[in-house]
């Protein structure tokens, strides 16, 4: 059973679960597990590990469209060498920062490896959340909305690319690549406005294919407005498209990179490069979908910037990118 069936089996009793975040009385709390071996690669620095740590759980409230309040962790490891763990506080106290949040500690224990659970937390309008009209949920996008998404894509893929060469300016870069800024405040903006939002730790192909069974519609993607992050630029080698992360395969090895089982879609309309941006994942943007008349209203607010990719349409159309199908491939747990 992978993550995404164990949801569904999960979901049965637990009527709150499905979202990025859970909402309870106006309050908006998530939780993420990383590991070592499958979410930092070698050469990850632990104040990059607290930042994306905590900052990948911050991402899920900004999903919510919520207010970033607090966040705390629990920090797992084979011994406590005292400066990786100042430096994992001060990347988890970094990006709480950043978003208007406030760290404020967890647990300590030992393990086999690295290992870190986070928990964020956000609030809404408690009188508007009893509505259900103060956050955004991934189940209200209507055919005819416009899909759209934040930031710029592929950046995580670009940094294990630069993991792999090994160079100190290599991983220094790659570093700085994988401190995402969890677009709270896009978020928030977008509350306003989106129908259905999530943020794409699994990669925009499997985000719009997860949006698209919870609001019973399909997606017409356009490939060529999909924004891609510089660094793919940088790092990819058309007909070699070998990023872990965009498998199927759940917890994966960093050091054995094989992406052959792209097929046909790693050869048309991009490459790789397309591949990196929309099949790999862990950027931890926002795809959403804003009612046409709302479009240039929410752009304006959203200091990331906000792309219009392509239309929502019925579910009987799938989800489609330049009218081919667009396969279900990103990360998956298990």
């Amino acid at each position: 059973m992978n993550e995404r069936d164990a949801l569904r089996r999960l979901a049965v009793d637990l009527p709150r679960a499905g979202d990025d975040a859970a909402v309870v009385d106006g309050t908006v709390i998530t939780t993420d597990m990383l590991h070592e071996r499958t979410d930092f690669p070698p050469g990850t620095t632990r104040y990059t590990a607290g930042w994306r740590a905590v900052g990948a759980s911050l991402s899920d409230v900004a999903a919510m469209g919520a207010e970033a309040t607090a966040a705390v962790a629990v920090y797992a490891d084979e011994a406590f060498d005292p400066e990786e763990l100042d430096r994992f506080v001060a990347g988890a106290v970094d990006v709480c920062e950043a978003v208007g949040a406030e760290y404020v500690g967890g647990d300590l224990d030992e393990h086999v490896e690295f290992t870190t659970a986070t928990t964020a937390i956000g609030t809404v309008d408690d009188d508007d959340a009893s509505a259900g009209s103060a956050y955004v949920t991934r189940s209200g996008a209507e055919p005819g909305d416009a899909l759209c998404v934040t930031g710029e894509w592929g950046r995580s893929a670009a940094a294990l690319r630069l993991f792999e060469r090994g160079t100190d300016d290599a991983v220094e870069r790659a570093n700085d690549l994988f401190r995402f800024t969890p677009r709270v405040a896009d978020g928030r903006a977008l509350s306003g406005g989106a129908t259905a939002m999530m943020d794409s730790s699994d990669g925009l192909a499997r985000s719009l294919h997860q949006l698209a069974e919870a609001s019973g519609v399909g997606f017409a993607l356009e490939r060529d407005a999909v924004p891609v992050h510089p660094a793919v630029d940088d790092v990819v080698d058309d007909g070699r498209v070998d990023a872990d992360r965009g498998r199927d395969d759940g917890d994966v090895d960093y050091s054995d990179a094989d992406y052959s089982d792209a097929g046909d879609d790693a050869d048309r309309g991009g490459g790789e490069r397309f591949e990196l941006a929309v099949h790999f994942g862990e950027d931890f943007e926002l795809v959403c979908t804003v009612p046409e008349a709302e479009v240039d209203r929410v752009r304006a607010e959203c200091p990331a910037g906000l792309v219009r990719v392509g239309t929502v349409v019925g579910a009987d159309e799938g989800v489609t990118a330049d009218g081919d199908p667009l396969p279900d491939r990103g990360y998956t747990h298990g």
